[in-house]
């Protein structure tokens, strides 16, 4: 099969490294050309800005799978850059195909974060947005437009990914910098995660099973921030986190995040649980 993946980050790579073993005829693109010789072992590398329209014309003919899986990066947060990133792109996305009756299935890894904060309750893929900053309405602005592009032969399916861990990715890695710090606010809040072995088998559950909508990808059992850093420091040997209660600051992303849909369609963790 011709699979285009559009963003070979940490997901993107994993993805390709996998579907490479299947013997799919892979598409790569990446905005960085020190990662041209890490990728082509995996398929065609072609360098890609975020949002080229030409670009992405060129490379989207005798796709019958387009994967959009980008990343604005570490530096790249700022509003201005998360639009060039994901709107843009998905809008140019969409342009183009409809003009491509090649591809059969888009699917976008995108985020939880676009439900906003719902106060620690549960949620599921028919609640609101509630995007808390610009960010998080690029996010929900970005999947209004990719299911848009929805008909009779294209399916669109969007996975809401929970925090990213995995291996080099280790959540003790991701927080090491804050054990044995004080942190604002009472680590009350609840993030959920999921382990990057069981987004690329969503990933391929997806294409499988033709999957459409949207779909929550994320562990079992959300846990609380204060929980999930306590039990982290335990197992690994770490001083504790010291919350300062006097200054709760902001809670983006208060939300317990429901997986139960991708499992009813079939789908099995690996990882239910982030510890």
């Amino acid at each position: 099969m011709n699979i285009l993946i559009i963003g070979c980050g940490y997901v993107g790579q994993a993805i390709a490294s996998f579907w490479q073993q299947q013997d799919h005829q892979l598409t790569l693109t990446t905005t960085t050309l020190a990662k041209i010789s890490q990728l082509s072992p995996l398929g065609q590398v072609v360098i890609v800005e975020k949002d080229s329209l030409k670009a992405l014309t060129n490379i989207i003919q005798n796709q019958e799978v387009v994967v959009f899986s980008v990343s604005p990066g570490r530096r790249g947060r700022d509003p201005v850059t998360y639009r060039q990133t994901y709107l843009e792109t998905a809008k140019n996305l969409v342009s183009i195909l409809q003009n491509a009756s090649n591809v059969k299935q888009l699917i976008y890894t995108g985020s939880y974060a676009v439900l906003g904060n719902h106060n620690g309750e549960w949620v599921d893929e028919e609640t609101p947005y509630i995007p808390v900053n610009e960010r998080g309405q690029i996010l929900a602005e970005t999947e209004q437009v990719l299911l848009s592009a929805q008909s009779e032969t294209l399916k669109v399916c969007i996975l809401r990914l929970g925090g990213i861990y995995g291996l080099g990715r280790e959540v003790e890695k991701i927080f090491g910098s804050w054990f044995g710090t004080t942190q604002r606010g009472t680590g009350e809040d609840y993030v959920n995660w999921v382990h990057l072995d069981d987004i690329v088998t969503a990933l391929e559950f997806t294409r499988l099973h033709k999957l459409q909508g949207i779909y929550n990808l994320v562990n079992d059992v959300p846990i609380k921030k204060r929980e999930l850093l306590d039990k982290l420091a335990q197992v690994h040997d770490l001083e504790s986190v010291i919350w300062d209660k006097s200054d709760p600051g902001k809670l983006p992303y208060n939300t317990k995040v429901s997986n139960e849909k991708i499992k009813a369609a079939g789908f099995q963790f690996i990882y239910p649980q982030v510890v």
